[in-house]
C-alpha cells in the first residue's frame, strides 16, 4: 500500500469523525447515549463511503519455483509386448518417473503413444499402430517456448505417420531408451506386397512382392501364393549375407468374379523366432466388365493426354483416342468424350443419340457452338469470338453423386470464348464460373440426367493445368484422378439415381480404420439432413450381428467399425423413415503390422538422438540416463516472482455494511423522534 493511500485513509478518518461530531455532539444540549450511538453510526457510514472511493490496493509477492518439464513417453503398441519387452518397459518407466532426485529437479510429465498421444501412468501395450511423429507434434504444443528433455521408451518400429527422425525440435534433446533384443536373428520377411484393388475376369493381374532376409549364411527359401487349398504360384529364392532382398513380379489369373482372397508365404528349413511376417494376405476384386471410353477429337491438345492418364489410373477403364471421321463402331464404347466438337462430329452425335451412349462434352476455343446448339438441347450457347479465362466455384449443394472439393477455387482458369450459357431443363451444376472476382452465374462443369441418357459438360480447355496444380498441392495426382473417375462412373451407368448411396471398400486389413459413409436424398434429390440411418453388420461365420447408428457429418453420414476381428462380413444400411436399404459385404484380412518386427529399429532411434543432440540408451543403462539428466546444467529450475494486486476490502460487502449503518441510523432517529 502506498504512502498516499495511507494518508488518504487517515484523512478519511478525520473527515468522518469531524462530520459525525459536528452533526450529533457539537452544541448538543444533552450528550445522551443515543446521540453517541448515532454519531458512531454516522462516522462509520461516512468513513466507509470515503474508503470505497479511495479503494486501497494491497500488493502481495509470492515466490514460485518453476521446474524444467521432463517428458517420459512410453510406447504402448503391441510390438513392445511381442518383443518380450513389456515388463522391462514398465520397470524403466517406474524407475525414472519415481526417482526422488528426478522429481526434485524436473516437472515429470508421463505420456503414452501408439496411434495417438495422451497423458498416462498405466499402460496395456495393446496399440494396433505405432506413430512416433505424434510425440513431436504434441510436445511442441504442450511445452511451448521451453527447453526440455524427452525420454522415449520404445522399440522405434513405426507403422504409421511421417518419418519421426526430423519431426522433433532440434533444440530439445531426445533420449531414446531402446527396447527389445538387438541381436540380429535369422528371419525371412515379406516386407511389402503391391497389388491393384481390381482385376478383370479372364485376365491376369500383376503382383509385386518385396522379400527381406536377415542372417549370416546362404539359404534357399520357397515363396508361394495360395487361394484356399490351391497353389496359384510357387518359386524358389536364394539369399546370402550379400543378397538380403529380392523382388518378385508375378502375374496371377483372375478366374472367378468377385472378391478373391490370396495368401503369400515364404518358408525355409531354418527355424525362425518370428513367423508372423512370413505370410501376408491380400485381396483383389475381380470384375467381369471393363468400361470402354472413347476420346473423340479433331485436334491435338494436352487435355487429351491428361484425361487419358487420369481415367486409366482406374484399371476398370480403357481409353481409345480417335478422330471423328475415323471411328467405326460407337457401340463398342460405354462413354464418349467429345473434345471441342465441330461439324465433323455430326455422325458421332447422331449415332450416339440413337445408341443411347452417354457423352462428356468439353468445349474450348476451337468449338463450333452453333453446331453444338443444333445437336444438343441441355445448354444454349451465345458466344463471341473473344477468348476469356474462367475460374471455378464449387457448389456444395451438388448431389448427383458424392464429390469433395479438391481445391477447385485454387485451380488455374479454363479458357473458353466469352458469352452467355443458359441451362435448359434439369441441369445439375457442380462448378460455376467467374471472371476474376465476378460471378457469371453460368455453369463451368454441369451434368444432365434424363431417362436413358446422361451427359456432362466442361466449358473450357486447359484442364491439364488442373491436374498439374492438384499434384503441386497434394504431391499426387490421386485427388484429381478420382474426381475424373467419378465423372466417368456417373456416365458409365444409366441407372436412375438412388436415394441411398453407400461408399465402402471391399476389404480392409486388421488394425486399419474401417469407415462406411452414406448419403440419403429426398424425393427432390436433395441431401436429407433429417435422415435416420442405421447399419447391421453380420459375421458370416459366427452369424453374430451388431447394430450401429450412422452419425451425420458434412453432406454424409458415417460409422466407424474399428475393432472388428478378421473375417467376412455382410452389412445392411437402412433409412428408418423410408425403409430404404442397401446391402453389401466386406472382408477384414488377418494382418497385424505390429508383429512384423524381430528387432528394434536401433538405427533410426540413434539417428533421432543424434539430430537432437541427445543420446540413445538401453534398458540396463537406466542409472546412467538418470545421472546424465541430473548432471545436465541446461535444465535448471527458475525462481519466479508472482505479484498480485487485490482490493483491501471487498466493495460488495462494503456497500452492504454502508446500507446497514445508514438504515440503522434512520430507524434510531425515527424511534427517538429526531426526524
Amino acid at each position: 500500500m502506498t504512502t498516499t493511500t495511507i494518508l488518504l485513509i487517515i484523512l478519511s478518518l478525520v473527515v468522518a469523525g469531524g462530520l459525525s461530531f459536528y452533526q450529533y455532539l457539537y452544541k448538543a444540549k444533552n450528550k445522551s447515549q443515543v446521540n453517541l450511538f448515532l454519531a458512531f453510526l454516522r462516522f462509520g457510514s461516512i468513513f466507509l463511503i470515503l474508503l470505497l472511493l479511495i479503494n486501497p490496493i494491497i500488493t502481495k509477492n509470492t515466490l514460485e519455483i518453476v521446474k524444467t518439464p521432463l517428458a517420459i513417453v512410453v510406447d504402448n503398441s503391441s510390438s513392445v509386448s511381442f518383443l518380450n519387452a513389456k515388463e522391462k518397459a514398465l520397470e524403466l518407466y517406474k524407475k525414472i518417473s519415481s526417482n526422488t532426485a528426478i522429481q526434485d529437479k524436473f516437472d515429470v510429465q508421463s505420456y503414452q503413444f501408439d496411434t495417438d498421444f495422451e497423458p498416462a501412468s498405466t499402460f496395456n501395450f495393446k496399440g494396433t499402430q505405432t506413430n512416433l511423429e505424434v510425440i513431436a507434434k504434441n510436445l511442441k504444443s504442450i511445452n511451448r517456448n521451453v527447453i526440455f528433455p524427452t525420454v522415449i521408451i520404445t522399440d522405434g518400429n513405426q507403422t504409421s505417420g511421417n518419418d519421426y527422425v526430423y519431426s522433433f525440435d532440434a533444440a530439445n534433446k531426445v533420449y531414446p531408451v531402446i527396447l527389445g533384443d538387438t541381436t540380429k536373428l535369422f528371419d525371412l520377411k515379406i516386407n511389402q506386397l503391391n497389388v491393384n484393388k481390381y482385376a478383370f475376369y479372364k485376365n491376369k493381374f500383376p503382383v509385386e512382392v518385396f522379400l527381406q532376409y536377415s542372417g549370416t549364411k546362404n539359404i534357399s527359401a520357397n515363396f508361394s501364393v495360395t487361394q484356399g487349398n490351391s497353389v496359384v504360384s510357387k518359386q524358389s529364392i536364394s539369399f546370402s549375407p550379400s543378397k538380403k532382398t529380392a523382388i518378385l513380379n508375378l502375374l496371377l489369373p483372375a478366374n472367378r468374379v468377385g472378391l478373391q482372397v490370396f495368401k503369400a508365404s515364404i518358408t525355409s528349413r531354418e527355424k525362425e523366432k518370428n513367423v508372423f511376417n512370413n505370410t501376408k494376405n491380400f485381396a483383389v476384386e475381380v470384375i467381369d466388365q471393363k468400361t470402354n471410353v472413347a476420346i473423340i477429337s479433331a485436334i491435338n491438345h494436352p487435355d487429351i493426354a491428361a484425361l487419358k492418364r487420369a481415367i486409366e489410373t482406374n484399371a476398370q477403364r480403357k481409353i481409345t483416342i480417335v478422330k471423328p471421321n475415323d471411328i467405326k463402331s460407337l457401340q463398342d464404347y460405354n462413354v464418349l468424350i467429345l473434345y471441342q466438337p465441330n461439324g465433323e462430329f455430326k455422325s458421332v452425335f447422331d449415332t450416339a443419340k440413337l445408341a443411347g451412349i452417354n457423352t462428356f462434352i468439353i468445349t474450348g476455343n476451337n468449338t463450333d457452338f452453333n453446331f453444338l446448339n443444333q445437336n444438343q438441347s441441355s445448354l444454349t450457347f451465345k458466344m463471341s469470338g473473344q477468348k476469356e479465362d474462367y475460374l471455378s466455384v464449387f457448389s456444395s449443394q451438388f448431389n448427383l453423386f458424392a464429390i469433395d472439393n479438391i481445391g477447385f477455387e485454387n485451380f488455374p482458369p479454363l479458357q473458353n470464348p466469352f458469352g452467355n450459357v443458359t441451362a435448359n431443363g434439369n441441369v445439375s451444376v457442380l462448378l460455376s464460373s467467374k471472371i476474376r472476382n465476378i460471378d457469371t452465374n453460368s455453369p463451368l462443369l454441369a451434368f444432365t440426367e434424363n431417362p436413358g441418357k446422361r451427359s456432362a459438360f466442361l466449358l473450357g480447355e486447359n484442364s491439364w493445368k488442373w491436374r498439374l496444380q492438384s499434384h503441386i498441392d497434394n504431391q499426387s495426382f490421386a485427388k484429381f484422378d478420382i474426381f475424373i473417375d467419378k465423372i466417368i462412373q456417373f456416365l458409365a451407368s444409366n441407372n436412375s439415381k438412388k436415394s441411398l448411396v453407400v461408399e465402402h471398400e471391399s476389404f480392409y486389413n486388421s488394425g486399419e480404420a474401417i469407415e462406411i459413409s452414406a448419403q440419403y436424398f429426398n424425393k427432390n434429390y436433395e441431401f436429407d439432413e433429417k435422415a435416420r440411418l442405421t447399419i447391421a453388420v453380420t459375421n458370416t461365420k459366427t452369424k453374430q450381428t451388431k447394430n450401429y447408428d450412422l452419425l451425420k457429418g458434412n453432406n454424409s453420414y458415417t460409422v466407424n467399425l474399428d475393432g472388428f476381428s478378421a473375417g467376412s462380413y455382410n452389412f445392411s444400411v437402412k433409412e428408418l423413415n423410408s425403409k430404404t436399404t442397401y446391402s453389401s459385404h466386406f472382408e477384414i484380412l488377418d494382418f497385424d503390422i505390429e508383429k512384423q518386427f524381430v528387432n528394434p529399429d536401433v538405427e533410426k532411434l540413434s539417428q533421432l538422438a543424434l539430430e537432437t543432440q541427445g543420446k540413445e540408451y538401453y534398458p540396463d543403462q537406466a542409472d546412467v540416463l538418470i545421472k546424465s539428466l541430473l548432471e545436465n546444467e541446461e535444465y535448471k529450475s527458475i525462481q519466479k516472482n508472482n505479484m498480485t494486486k487485490m482490493p483491501l476490502i471487498d466493495w460488495v460487502w462494503l456497500l452492504v455494511l454502508i446500507s446497514i449503518l445508514l438504515a440503522t441510523e434512520w430507524f434510531v432517529r425515527k424511534y427517538n423522534g429526531l426526524l
